[in-house]
């Protein structure tokens, strides 16, 4: 049973438990995504271009449609089309529009991107292991089936993250 002081605490700052559970994922991914936002921002890059980049490069030598790539982004991204221009305006990415249908355009990683990306690699394990190093293998793993298992219920049958 929850001591009297720390319900009261609950009562007082947060509306139920699933609350206080959701806005403690919250402020948690906000503290983490600083660390990155900073490490990205010195390539002029956003956390969703690294990872459409990170995907592309997965995807070599294929190239994906661009609706495919924007189903496989970690977070959504409503704008695809203007996440990709700035890519492609700096050489990381290249587009193709296929002869047999022309509303589908074809999405690959450059020579140029998959630089940049092998220049990040040190950096990107250095960021996460400042993000989650302190966290022992065992944690680590608990926290990952208790956020697959929370995220279930709302991911979609085709994806890639149940």
């Amino acid at each position: 049973m929850p001591s009297k002081r720390r319900v009261s605490a609950v009562r007082g700052r947060f509306d139920s438990p699933h609350q206080e559970t959701y806005l403690n994922l919250w402020r948690t991914y906000d503290r983490l995504r600083l660390l990155e936002d900073e490490l990205f921002s010195r390539y002029e890059l956003t956390a969703q271009q690294y990872n459409a980049l990170r995907l592309l490069r997965a995807a070599h030598p294929q190239k994906l449609p661009t609706l495919n790539l924007a189903a496989c982004l970690i977070s959504r991204a409503p704008d695809i089309t203007r996440l990709l221009n700035k890519l492609h305006h700096r050489g990381l990415i290249s587009r193709q529009r296929p002869t047999a249908n022309r509303r589908v355009v074809n999405v690959g990683i450059t020579a140029v991107g998959k630089a940049l990306l092998d220049r990040l690699a040190p950096e990107v394990r250095r960021c996460h292991l400042k993000q989650l190093g302190h966290l022992s293998d065992r944690e680590r793993t608990a926290l990952i089936k208790l956020l697959r298992k929370a995220r279930r219920p709302h991911e979609t049958p085709s994806s890639g993250w149940r």
